[in-house]
């Protein structure tokens, strides 16, 4: 192994995903009605984060909303990481960039991973794929990712496995703007509240089919096993969020186990219970688990083409209980422990 993994007999690792709210150098304007962190600001938001990540220990992070690969880097480093480990491409401050010309993201954050292990190849999905295009109403066909998944395969102990983390539209009600940024639409009109958020729905549904036939041209007929992870905006059971997974599709067909995914959180081998009382964000006042940590067949214990299991699942959200003004993210971190066989 390389990269200052020890070798052991378990071959265990963590992997942990993290909403990173708007993590982004200092002095620099990522949206153009927010005001860039000061340099004190900047660093009371390194720190801040630093500290709750810490405490996940995890070998693999899968980010979001990332501005800056600077401040990604200097995230990872704070964690024991190198520089080397982070790959966020479209947050690129490297002038080199094809994507940034070292401007880091723009318009939109990016996603972006950390892992200690070696990296073994990387990718984005920008393109919609065709069979998942479909018309957003008023807008018409959605074609690209807002925010493109990364797709990263890593040598764990001598296993490749495939890490996609994703963040998907959000249920924000997407009103229709003109190219100045003026709202076009009148917001207060529960009517037009009603068809903006159809927007945003659709555009959830067409990232979450596309990311899912991506996924089943990975899986099928293979067993190198692929893990699914981020901030998918939509609880555990919500139809975009299965749409991605399949996983009841299992229970009629159980050749679907080799192209579906599982929650992590429900096949844990440990402290199954924790998914009845976990949630990763509060929205308008309600808890709930839009973080999501998915993996597939290979990960199974009870499948006859297991390498491994899912040990358990760790929520990490007492900041969540803060007042706001003292969260330097708003979303809670989920921990997975994984156990390779040996």
């Amino acid at each position: 192994m390389t990269n200052n993994i020890k070798e052991n007999n378990s071959k265990q690792f963590y992997i942990a995903t993290a909403n990173l709210l708007n993590f982004a150098n200092p002095d620099r304007i990522y949206y153009e009605n927010a005001s860039a962190y000061n340099n004190d600001e900047y660093k009371h938001k390194l720190h801040g984060i630093s500290d709750l990540l810490s405490k996940a220990h995890a070998d693999i992070i899968a980010v979001q909303e990332v501005w800056d690969s600077d401040a990604l880097e200097a995230l990872a480093v704070s964690l024991g990481f190198k520089a080397e480990h982070v790959v966020v491409p479209l947050a690129s401050n490297d002038v080199s960039s094809p994507y940034t010309q070292g401007k880091g993201a723009q318009n939109t954050p990016s996603v972006g991973i950390i892992s200690r292990f070696e990296q073994l190849e990387s990718s984005l999905l920008e393109e919609i794929l065709p069979e998942a295009v479909i018309e957003v109403p008023d807008i018409g066909p959605y074609q690209r990712f807002n925010r493109p998944p990364l797709v990263v395969r890593v040598n764990a102990y001598g296993q490749p496995i495939t890490i996609i983390t994703a963040h998907l539209k959000s249920k924000r009600a997407f009103f229709l703007r003109d190219k100045n940024g003026i709202l076009l639409e009148d917001i207060d009109d529960p009517n037009i509240r009603v068809r903006a958020k159809l927007r945003s729905l659709c555009m959830r549904a067409a990232e979450a089919a596309s990311i899912r036939m991506s996924i089943i041209e990975r899986l099928q007929h293979t067993h190198e096993p692929l893990i699914l992870l981020g901030d998918m905006n939509d609880v555990t059971g919500s139809v975009t969020t299965q749409l991605m997974a399949e996983t009841g599709e299992v229970n009629y067909d159980k050749s679907m186990r080799d192209i579906a995914l599982f929650d992590a959180a429900r096949i844990q081998s440990r402290y199954g219970w924790m998914k009845d009382v976990a949630y990763t964000h509060i929205y308008q006042g309600m808890p709930e688990v839009i973080d999501q940590l998915f993996v597939s067949e290979e990960f199974l214990p009870d499948s006859k083409f297991s390498l491994g299991q899912v040990e358990r699942v760790d929520y990490f959200n007492d900041h969540l209980k803060w007042d706001y003004a003292d969260r330097v993210i708003d979303h809670g971190i989920i921990r997975a422990k994984i156990k390779l066989n040996s």
